[in-house]
């Protein structure tokens, strides 16, 4: 038993080693631009702006170790291409390896706005990786929720979104909140090349990336299958897929170690198993129940309280209230439209579903329900940020001159996030398709 430990603690180790991380990005085609020697604490140069930092590492000589060294001999400056600096030269040897055929200069396609980290720019020598992951990586963030929940919602299935929106919800508090009792650092930089650093702030152990593109992908395998006609197989791939590349994603940015992520995974197998058996009697409640409106505020306020207790600011505190407040948005809209026969879940003896035959029309009408709700949404949130923030301010008595400073206290952060996602996440599962019924495109 205590080898057994101490092999699986030796295991652990080597799975949470930077080192791991900075030789999977160098395979992978991407190479930090580090000073070779440490500059003065007090230099007052930010590594970004010096000048060597901009010049390429010279082709060739390009071990494990000089994968993340800093460049030699270089033109300067290169102009902005798509979010990365223009391609550079190559010389003769250039030829000995595809993917260093062509090289680009890049810098995190996102800053924080509320961090003010932009990132330190680094060499790109696989394009194609780096769109890739790019991608992968999105599936985790803001904007895919946006887009991913309402198109199921609208288009394919009701039922289905509503219970992917529960298991997301609690999943991201789950991950946070583990995120902030444990208090693992991001991999060291360097040798890890920080791909992206919107999230570097945040505590590090599990992935929260990695965990919601894996609750997504197999919830949502877990609940259309049987209830809609296909492949088992495929569907089942198409999950593992989702999640794999998610998962690897991380590690590709540079903000999780290889063990970081396994444990994401594998805790949220541990939380779809448990929500397996509950899940739909959550949603009946939270439909029929005489109490749900006020159970649903009590519960998700609460435990986005007990998340803004657990540490000092970062944004995690923010991301795991907005998922709770777009959770309780769409449970109260769920409530609503149940109590008004707004909409209804296709009849038991019409299962399993099938998808209908595509058609100009079909398309057409789905892509317009698609267009125009995503963009009141956005109207939405965007009207409520700017409503939201200047009343919290002067509510608390706050300078409004500073919004990164007056959103980094809990008074304004927490009820700013509920406030504006919660009105985002009603308007998403009842007022938009309302609109829809008026337009006739329901």
């Amino acid at each position: 038993m205590a080898n057994f430990v101490k092999t699986f603690v030796q295991i652990c180790n080597y799975l949470q080693d930077p080192e791991l991380v900075a030789r999977f990005q160098h395979f992978c085609g991407v190479e930090g631009t580090f000073p070779d020697a440490p500059k003065a604490p007090d230099s007052g140069v930010s590594e970004p702006d010096r000048p060597g930092l901009r010049k390429r590492v010279q082709q060739g000589a390009k071990s494990s170790d000089a994968g993340v060294g800093n460049g030699a001999a270089g033109d300067g400056p290169m102009p902005q291409v798509n979010g990365m600096l223009g391609d550079d030269t190559t010389g003769p040897d250039s030829s000995s390896a595809a993917a260093d055929s062509e090289t680009t200069i890049a810098k995190p396609l996102r800053r924080n706005s509320l961090t003010g980290d932009t990132g330190q720019e680094f060499l790109i020598h696989n394009k194609f990786l780096f769109y890739l992951f790019t991608f992968g990586t999105e599936l985790g963030n803001e904007m895919f929720f946006i887009i991913f929940f309402p198109f199921v919602l609208w288009n394919i299935d009701a039922l289905v979104s509503r219970r992917l929106i529960v298991v997301w919800a609690w999943n991201l508090f789950v991950g946070q909140s583990t995120k902030d009792m444990i208090r693992w650092s991001r991999p060291a930089s360097p040798p890890v090349v920080k791909v992206e650093v919107f999230y570097n702030s945040e505590y590090s152990m599990p992935s929260t990336h990695a965990m919601t593109g894996t609750a997504l992908p197999f919830c949502l395998f877990m609940l259309t299958y049987g209830r809609w006609q296909y492949p088992f197989l495929l569907g089942f791939c198409v999950a593992l897929s989702w999640s794999v590349l998610v998962c690897v994603s991380r590690v590709y940015m540079g903000m999780h170690s290889v063990l970081e992520v396994i444990t994401g995974f594998l805790y949220t197998l541990l939380i779809l198993a448990f929500f397996q058996p509950i899940l739909g009697k959550i949603d009946n409640y939270y439909m029929m129940g005489s109490y749900a409106p006020l159970m649903i505020v009590i519960s998700h306020v609460g435990f986005g309280l007990v998340a803004f207790s657990l540490d000092s600011w970062s944004t995690s505190r923010g991301d795991t209230a907005q998922a709770l407040g777009t959770g309780a948005g769409a449970a109260l809209a769920s409530h609503v439209n149940y109590q008004l026969g707004l909409q209804l879940d296709p009849p038991l003896s019409s299962l399993p579903l099938t998808l209908p035959s595509l058609s100009v029309s079909l398309v057409l009408r789905s892509m317009l329900r698609f267009f125009i709700g995503v963009a009141v949404l956005l109207v939405t949130r965007m009207i409520m940020k700017a409503v939201t923030i200047p009343f919290l301010c002067r509510l608390f008595g706050l300078p409004m001159d500073d919004v990164r400073r007056a959103r980094q206290q809990m008074k304004v952060e927490l009820p700013y996030r509920y406030i504006v996602y919660s009105v985002v996440g009603f308007s998403c599962a009842c007022f938009v398709p309302l609109l829809f019924k008026i337009l006739s495109l329901a």
